[in-house]
């Protein structure tokens, strides 16, 4: 609560606070004639974040009160401000006019802004959804459900898992920019960093079962919520209720505007978690940055904001439907051959604004005049669109007089074409090309629209006019010549004669006599005098009551304005994948139901896009329905991680509907996507490189299934030699040897420096070496980018050191210990026997146990001790200190025992 000062407050300051006490976690911009002002405690914070004066409403008393203020006219690029550091700002409008006021204006909160809520041009990224998210987790049925809201476009989904990881998942996966929480709960620590605004809620009204029900039935006007599909979801149906109560509370209005809701179907679409987005860079760049860098950037050569939405859902959220896939890529390869169309619906696209969010605050009634403009002027291109397609301009290639030359999926979206002319027609005829910035400042509307708006026009703008056609017509009328018009504050406009006129006529009013002159009024003259005195009121009356009558109108066709969003987002989707193949010289993939891979000459597009295509070497890869598990090697810097990466690429790509990066691709339709890409501490969070990377490890081999493509890259680099081979080599073996159904194996890349590992193809079915080729040349390594079979011979890790421009002296003393670690090591290269060859051997230099028939030499003896001595541990009941402990006693045991050589 804000603390007043000890001296007495003045009665609007009481209100203030009385107010301020009800929304203590927002900022209150209280209206005051022209300017918003914040006191107190909000005016110190808000000067500080928006860098304006603060100053105090009585500096001479013993307690002054801290002020700042804004303009009315200029708030919302302050208000934008503000949300984007995370700030919620109650607006306290003036709700009476002041001129009828007795005493205090009446002020209340007409909404309150928040960053999950804002659906004003300048708090939103044109091409990004702004998503509100409520979770809720019942830890006692263990189900738990995420829901989400664009409340700008009244788009809404979500989902529910019995997977609490999931979801949190899900809630990083959205990026929402505010996220729900019952009071109680917190955000995971991995996902603090995300800085995600997070608001919490009592569970009791705003998360209870039967309230959100209620409020989900009123809201989306059904009689249960099986026409919802959310009936047996019962988490998700509190997360959405909990959507609900928090819009009414901060709009203060009713939401219609929403969609209808329709819970996520995860089957209907490839999987790219969160940490695989990041890790394949798709939008935003590792060190967190969108733009340059990033697949998004490189693909969306969509032209209005509704396009590069829609690219972004499908970007979330590829298909696993091979109809609609194949429908987009039919789509997408016709207007790859229509260059001429191509550019001219570029042209017309480039018109039309954002009719999702423009039709949203009509709808809601917080649209200003210039959104009514741009409304029209977006109406005005949708004819020219459809004419593109009913006249071609490419005619040599097709013609629409045949609807079969047409692809099916740009045929339905021609049929569902509505270009509103109706709507169209009334704007146009309405309003002006330069409006006000707000409606209640007059000035609305064009001549003719009206006709009693158009005598009120008439007298506001041609008064002065009209006067001096009056005094003309009674000079003529009544043979006046000295005949004047003057105006004083006392009697208004009058008539002045001179006295030598001593015969008016009988109309005129005498109503002063001075020493020369006679004043005189008429009954026109008082009359036109009053029209002209209140025309200006009554004109701003007059145009507030058609503009609300317009919005009205134009607020009930928002059904058709999403209608035709739709049509144009996915017309605009289908034309930029065109534009950026052409730009790029992509291909159309061959896609299939079979779990095969086969790349030719394919390139990763972003980092194509930033070198430079001379400058970038394309690979062949291929993984076979027997041939699951690719294992790459190569020196690092050799390109290992780009093919690891550009191969998950292409086939999000391709399963987007977009044409691909290679000379010839054939997919194996993929339902989810897992990377183990690159090394990042987390230590925020208190999570070494290697923790994050068995976390990410551990993920995966939970959740790959038959269908997934899996990138792995240097697992287990991130601890010992031997532990690293260890790990790195069980996670092969489970990969390879995944059963699902009768597919044995999981399509998978894995990159590797553990050259041991090689030694596995030929042993282990369904594995192949393959690596980046390098060249040797006068004691230095010449990358050559190129994918080969077999394994690599070494990893070159002191030839790139050199590169890297380690000194020489380091560089030749690392030749020698190297050369003696080699030495050392040739008693200790052979591997231990896969699960395919014999049984589960132990780590590399450790014999395998022997039959207790067998002689036991000292060696073996050895082994079979260390080896009944593991199967007794219980690692999960060891502390770190008897951990080491037990390590210490091995240690004295057994550590002067030699091994035995093989023979």
């Amino acid at each position: 609560m804000v603390k007043a000062s000890p001296v007495k407050l003045t009665p609007m300051l009481e209100h203030y606070l009385r107010v301020k006490d009800e929304y203590p976690d927002a900022l209150l911009f209280y209206r005051m004639g022209d300017f918003y002002e914040l006191f107190f405690e909000d005016a110190h914070v808000a000067a500080k974040e928006l860098q304006i004066t603060l100053t105090s409403r009585n500096p001479n008393s013993e307690a002054p009160v801290p002020m700042c203020g804004v303009p009315h006219h200029a708030v919302q690029s302050y208000l934008a401000q503000l949300l984007d550091k995370g700030f919620k700002v109650a607006i306290c409008e003036q709700v009476e006019d002041p001129k009828e006021a007795k005493g205090l204006v009446k002020r209340e909160v007409t909404r309150v802004l928040t960053p999950g809520t804002a659906i004003d041009d300048a708090n939103l990224p044109a091409k990004n959804h702004n998503f509100l998210a409520a979770l809720y987790w019942d830890t006692e049925a263990k189900a738990g459900g995420l829901a989400w809201v664009d409340y700008s476009t009244g788009e809404w989904t979500g989902l529910s898992s019995r997977d609490e990881p999931r979801l949190w998942q899900w809630a990083e996966k959205i990026g929402p920019r505010e996220l729900l929480l019952p009071d109680g709960r917190d955000l995971p620590r991995p996902l603090h960093h995300l800085g995600i605004k997070t608001s919490f809620l009592p569970i009791k009204p705003d998360f209870d079962l039967a309230a959100s029900r209620d409020r989900i039935l009123t809201a989306q006007g059904v009689a249960d919520l099986s026409t919802l599909d959310v009936e047996d979801k019962p988490q998700l149906v509190r997360a959405m209720g909990a959507l609900l109560a928090y819009l009414k509370k901060t709009q203060k209005q009713d939401f219609a505007h929403l969609g209808a809701f329709s819970p996520l179907n995860l089957s209907r679409h490839l999987l790219v978690d969160e940490v695989t987005e990041r890790n394949l860079e798709i939008f935003r760049r590792l060190d967190g940055r969108k733009g340059k860098g990033t697949l998004w950037n490189v693909l969306d050569m969509t032209m209005t904001a509704m396009g590069g939405r829609h690219l972004e859902s499908r970007l979330r959220q590829p298909w696993t439907d091979m109809n609609a896939i194949q429908r987009s890529h039919d789509a997408v390869e016709f207007f790859t051959g229509q260059a001429d169309l191509r550019a001219s619906l570029r042209n017309a696209l480039d018109g039309v604004y954002d009719l999702e969010r423009l039709s949203t605050r009509i709808f809601l009634n917080r649209a200003a005049p210039k959104d009514f403009v741009g409304l029209r002027q977006s109406l005005l291109r949708l004819p020219d669109i459809q004419t593109l397609f009913q006249h071609p301009i490419d005619a040599t290639s097709y013609s629409t007089d045949d609807a079969s030359n047409l692809p099916d999926a740009i045929s339905e979206l021609l049929n569902d074409f509505d270009d509103l002319a109706d709507i169209a027609e009334l704007l146009s005829r309405s309003l002006v090309d330069s409006p006000p910035v707000t409606i209640t400042d007059g000035g609305l509307f064009q001549k003719g629209f009206n006709p009693e708006l158009d005598e009120l026009i008439e007298l506001t703008e041609h008064g002065e006019g009209l006067l001096k056609n009056l005094l003309a017509d009674e000079k003529q009328a009544h043979s006046l010549p000295r005949l004047k018009l003057g105006y004083n504050r006392v009697f208004g406009h009058y008539f002045e004669l001179p006295k030598s006129e001593t015969s008016p006529p009988e109309h005129f009013i005498r109503r002063q006599t001075l020493a020369n002159s006679e004043r005189y009024i008429t009954e026109q003259l008082k009359e036109l005098e009053d029209k002209l005195m209140s025309a200006s009121e009554k004109r701003k009356n007059v145009e507030y009551k058609l503009f609300s009558q317009l919005r009205e109108t134009v607020a009930a066709a928002r059904p058709r304005f999403m209608s035709m969003a739709r049509v144009v987002a996915e017309l605009d989707v289908l034309q930029g994948l065109a534009e950026a193949a052409i730009k790029w010289q992509w291909t159309r993939p061959v896609m299939h139901d079979g779990l095969s891979l086969s790349i030719r000459e394919g390139r990763h597009p972003v980092v194509e896009a930033v070198q430079g295509m001379a400058d970038f070497i394309p690979n062949d890869l291929d993984i076979r329905e027997e041939t699951k598990l690719l294992l790459v090697t190569g020196p690092n810097m050799a390109g290992k991680s780009t093919v690891l990466r550009q191969t998950a690429i292409i086939c999000i790509m391709a399963q987007i509907g977009s044409f691909v990066p290679a000379k010839h691709a054939d997919i194996g339709l993929t339902d989810r996507i897992f990377s183990r890409v690159g090394a990042s501490d987390n230590l925020a969070q208190g999570q070494s490189t290697f923790m994050v990377e068995m976390m990410e490890t551990a993920r995966i081999l939970r959740q790959a299934g038959k269908r997934s493509l899996v990138i792995l890259d240097e697992i287990g680099r991130g601890t010992s030699t031997f532990d690293g081979l260890a790990l790195a080599w069980s996670v092969v073996e489970e990969l390879v040897n995944r059963k699902a159904g009768s597919v044995t194996g999981i399509r998978t890349l894995f990159a590797t420096h553990y050259h041991e590992l090689t030694q596995l193809e030929g042993r282990m079915p369904g594995l192949r070496n393959i690596n980046i080729a390098v060249k040797e040349w006068k004691g230095d390594i010449i990358f050559l980018r190129r994918l080969v079979p077999g394994p690599s011979d070494r990893s070159y890790g002191i030839e790139v050191a050199k590169l890297a421009g380690v000194p020489a002296k380091v560089v030749t003393r690392a030749k020698e210990i190297l050369g003696m670690l080699e030495e050392k090591s040739k008693d200790r290269k052979k591997l231990p026997p896969s699960p395919a060859t014999g049984p589960r051997g132990l780590l590399p230099g450790l014999a395998a146990p022997v039959e207790p028939s067998q002689p036991v030499s000292t060696g073996n003896r050895f082994a079979n001790e260390l080896h009944a001595a593991l199967l007794e541990l219980h690692l999960d009941r060891l502390t770190p200190l008897e951990a080491l402990n037990l390590l210490g006693e091995w240690k004295e045991k057994w550590g002067a025992v030699p091994y035995e050589k093989e023979n």
